[in-house]
């Protein structure tokens, strides 16, 4: 017996149609030669040599462009900058020419010949709330008592005028032992300074509630109001300086969840 194996019928076959059609086999083992370092494969992008023309014949658009560049390179290195020149500011050569009119405000620290200040106009509202009120015409007999309550913020003032020397008593002290800030007794102060009162009328006042400056506020709005009680006719200069506005500001309440009216607590993350 061989030790050769029939080999099966499809192989046998395929063998027989390759050796007809006589079909070269690849071989498994070969590799593809790869080409050579010197022939490297042309592209689009790369760059193609200009060949210089030679004599006789036309000259190339790129090699005309060269031309241009050297001599624009030659004519810039030949010519030197103009130095820069700063442009001129329309009008600076005008004189400062200014006439003085009527219209024209005049400076109210200016001097006149007479080297006196210039007087400044009689519509500077500083002036006119200073002036006192002309016209005014309150009741000063011995039994006239005039009443009523002024407010600011959360203070409550409860005053009451009487005919007297222009002494002021608050919860049975007196005013400056009760304000001691100048500010705040200038500011109680105001509205019978400003009729003309400041001597003729005793202020009387029972105050509650608020800071200080909000007590202060809330007993000149209870003296302006007395006053009203006593010349309706004053209405109108004391509301136009402001002693007649109620200041209802009060401090926002605090919120549920929050350490005070908006203030939120500090938010971590982790």
């Amino acid at each position: 017996m061989s030790d050769e194996t029939p080999q099966p019928d499809e192989q046998q076959e395929a063998l027989e149609a390759a050796a007809a059609n006589e079909v070269p086999q690849p071989d498994a083992d070969a590799t593809p030669e790869a080409p050579a370092a010197d022939e490297a494969p042309a592209t689009e992008d790369a760059p193609v040599a200009e060949v210089p023309a030679a004599e006789g014949e036309p000259i190339t658009p790129s090699a005309a462009g060269i031309e241009h560049e050297d001599e624009a390179d030659t004519e810039d290195d030949e010519e030197p900058a103009a130095p820069r020149v700063k442009p001129a500011i329309p009008g600076a050569d005008l004189e400062v020419d200014i006439v003085l009119d009527e219209t024209t405000e005049r400076d109210p620290y200016a001097l006149d010949d007479d080297d006196e200040p210039v007087a400044e106009g009689d519509e500077d509202e500083d002036e006119v709330a200073d002036e006192p009120i002309a016209a005014v015409s309150i009741d000063l007999a011995a039994d006239a008592r005039y009443r009523a309550t002024g407010k600011r913020k959360s203070g409550v003032a409860r005053v009451t005028l009487k005919p007297g020397t222009g002494a002021y008593t608050v919860n049975g002290k007196d005013l400056n032992d009760y304000f001691p800030r100048e500010t705040l007794q200038r500011t109680i102060r105001q509205p019978l300074e400003t009729v003309g009162y400041e001597d003729r009328l005793d202020v009387v006042a029972r105050i509650h509630g608020g800071g200080v400056a909000a007590q202060a506020g809330a007993l000149r709005h209870g003296i302006s109001r007395a006053l009203l009680e006593a010349d309706p006719n004053l209405r109108l200069e004391l509301k136009r300086r402001g002693f007649l506005t109620r200041d209802a500001r009060v401090k926002e309440r605090k919120k549920a969840g929050l350490k005070k009216a908006r203030k939120r607590p500090q938010f971590s993350k982790r």
